[in-house]
């Protein structure tokens, strides 16, 4: 955490702001495609095999592989994860946010050549196929996962009826990703880990990813506001003019013994004024 604050601190500017409406847009493109030339999709697949023969388009068009949802639910899915999204960004920052999002994409690419390359090194030869396993798909469950650990008790309808905790939702999907890996094939698997790799080092090789709960970001703001409040506080305030010691380094502040009470006044009125008494 302390190389990604400065990290922050040098490439900040840089971070793209909003970056889930980006990738929303990308999955919109690719249901037009998936929907109206299907034949096109093949073309965009995470093949490194094509890809080290020219295709070098490959290496971004397979964000165009949109995951995989029912058309009915389309518009419902755009608009959760559109929430889910910004609710990341908004809870760890616009750059952390980049860094994983963008990280889990380079995650995927970088275990599709490696595959390719553990292949290639067995069967001494191109395999084609891997980019069937890479898509979209896993990196959205990321996002889930992200989005239940920071906020756990944020309540979705499943079916539009039943209410279920995100917290829930993220171990089912934990179970199900768990059980896919155990069922799947090396490509499989491997896109699965990759896909998973942000989600793994942002909140498990980290101690204090706790921070960015919902309850510690309002603990902080809380503070951050009693700590303003108390830079307002005066040591000294005169009685009769309520001027204090910001008003200027030259002031001096007196209590008067004669007054009932506790009160102070600055020099101007320390001889002058009327004393205050109580009986």
């Amino acid at each position: 955490m302390g190389f990604l604050n400065k990290m922050e601190r040098k490439f900040g500017k840089y971070a793209i702001q909003n970056l889930t409406f980006w990738l929303i847009g990308t999955w919109i493109l690719g249901f037009i495609i998936q929907y109206t030339m299907p034949e096109v999709q093949i073309l965009l697949l995470l093949e490194p095999a094509l890809i080290l023969q020219g295709q070098v388009w490959r290496i971004v068009s397979w964000l165009l592989v949109p995951p995989s949802v029912n058309i009915l639910f389309l518009i419902f899915f755009l608009s959760c994860y559109y929430f889910i999204g910004n609710s990341i960004e908004q809870a760890i920052g616009t750059f952390r946010y980049n860094v994983y999002l963008i990280g889990g994409m380079l995650c995927s690419i970088f275990g599709a050549f490696i595959l390719y390359g553990f292949y290639y090194l067995v069967k001494r030869m191109a395999v084609s196929g891997i980019g069937y396993y890479f898509s979209t798909e896993y990196i959205t469950m990321s996002l889930f996962m992200a989005f239940a650990v920071i906020y756990p008790n944020v309540e979705f309808r499943l079916y539009f009826i039943i209410p279920i905790k995100a917290k829930w939702m993220g171990i089912v999907d934990a179970i199900w990703m768990i059980f896919m890996f155990a069922a799947s094939n090396a490509a499989g698997r491997t896109a699965i880990f990759a896909s998973l790799m942000n989600f793994l080092i942002f909140f498990f090789s980290t101690r204090n990813y706790k921070r960015m709960a919902p309850k510690e970001i309002h603990r902080r703001q809380v503070y951050q506001q009693q700590m303003r409040q108390a830079q307002n506080i005066t040591r000294h305030k005169c009685a009769i003019c309520g001027r204090t010691e910001r008003d200027g380094a030259e002031l001096e502040f007196r209590f008067c013994s004669k007054c009932d009470g506790n009160y102070e006044y600055c020099q101007d009125h320390l001889f002058t004024h009327q004393h205050i008494k109580h009986s």
